[in-house]
């Protein structure tokens, strides 16, 4: 919406300050902040974070009034754990609308929605945020911790995360990276120059100046294997008041730099030497807007929680995230930046994995967050822990950007 004002009034006044060396500047400078990306992630960030706060209360009093308390697992089935969480129950759940709403909001004023990129991820969140909510809702309808089976929830992950891919392989726009004004002759050297095209199946590291392998079409399955990876990750990490949010915020907040950086030629080619693309720099906006709803949601999920996000909201940051590292071309990099979701999914795999082959566990509760809590931390003292690490992570994932 206000990319579209600034085009509008740009239009109206261009034609005058010409004629009279007056620049509409002088006198709607405010417009002309429009044009800025800067300035826009900045509103977007802003906007959502009003939003949220404004919205919040009346979203927690309405799944109150709804009755959507968030189904606690029995002591039969988390022993000790259950103990520790008993003052959690009847919190309400599904509280990720107001993160969805309050993203969709913002990126709908301060964006420009149709840009491929901005559209890709929000369209992902939407879906994987619907599929959430569905999974929460047949949660609370049958008091159950148990909601969609893990078969189904898996399959229209797939079929999201597939859709996303194709549409970021075969979209020109989105394919198309780096200069186009070279040939794939000079190489290395051509790359380090920014003259060489790169194409959305290349895999690339920034440790690495050039581009690691290209997967072709299998880059396809690739990008699904992130999607689903990452929202599953992130749906793993929130189990703890504030934990998911504050980590969405940290790993959001680096992929939104990333996301202006490999937006500008000259910092992207000449300066970091990473994928350029002059349209992904918009992108910073959308992500921003994921920013300020985390910090909003953040108000009211703070321990003790008044709300939880629950899959509405996990599967839904987790979807945008994934497919934001794949429009930013550094998927690799995800796996540091978001260091602490994958930290989460791999102690279930291990957990999983060392039970059904040894008949022994490697912690005493998976994800790893329980495991800290049995081990006699505080539920405060994990969370904050954890968010120092993602702080940790995300800068240091943020500094390979110019190792070499």
């Amino acid at each position: 919406m206000l990319p579209a004002i600034y085009d509008f009034w740009k239009a109206a006044f261009d034609a005058e300050a010409l004629a009279k060396q007056d620049g509409w500047a002088h006198t709607c400078s405010f417009i002309n902040l429009l044009q800025y990306i800067t300035f826009r992630a900045a509103l977007a960030c802003l906007v959502s974070f009003i939003v949220s706060l404004m919205f919040g209360p009346r979203v927690i009093r309405k799944l109150i009034s709804l009755k959507l308390g968030q189904p606690i697992r029995t002591a039969a089935e988390v022993h000790k754990l259950a103990e520790l969480h008993g003052g959690k129950i009847g919190t309400p759940t599904m509280g990720g609308v107001l993160i969805l709403g309050a993203v969709l909001v913002s990126t709908l004023i301060c964006a420009r929605p149709f840009n491929p990129f901005v559209a890709v991820c929000a369209c992902t969140m939407g879906a994987c945020g619907l599929l959430g909510f569905c999974d929460d809702f047949k949660k609370v309808r049958e008091k159950k911790s148990d909601g969609i089976s893990a078969r189904s929830k898996l399959f229209w992950q797939v079929t999201i995360a597939l859709v996303a891919a194709c549409f970021i392989f075969f979209k020109k726009e989105i394919s198309g990276y780096g200069a186009t004004d070279s040939a794939r002759l000079l190489g290395e050297a051509g790359f380090r120059l920014g003259k060489v095209p790169i194409d959305i199946g290349e895999i690339c590291f920034p440790l690495l100046k050039f581009p690691l392998v290209d997967l072709h079409w299998l880059a396809i399955p690739f990008f699904v294997a992130i999607i689903v990876g990452c929202s599953n990750a992130v749906n793993l990490t929130d189990g703890l008041d504030g934990l998911a949010t504050g980590c969405t915020i940290t790993a959001a907040l680096a992929y939104a730099i990333i996301a202006y950086l490999a937006g500008h030629f000259y910092m992207a080619t000449d300066y970091l030497v990473i994928p350029h693309n002059r349209y992904v720099g918009e992108l910073a906006v959308f992500i921003m807007a994921l920013v300020g709803a985390g910090f909003g949601f953040l108000w009211f999920n703070c321990h003790p929680a008044k709300v939880f996000m629950g899959d509405t909201g996990s599967l839904g940051i987790g979807g945008a995230l994934g497919t934001a590292a794949i429009c930013t071309k550094q998927e690799l990099l995800l796996v540091i930046i978001g260091g602490v979701f994958v930290m989460e999914a791999m102690s279930v795999i291990l957990q999983v994995g060392s039970f059904k082959l040894r008949k022994k566990r490697i912690f005493k509760m998976s994800p790893i967050h329980h495991h800290f809590e049995l081990l006699g931390w505080h539920e405060n003292q994990v969370i904050i822990r954890f968010w120092l690490l993602s702080i940790m992570l995300a800068l240091f994932g943020l500094a390979l950007l110019k190792v070499a």
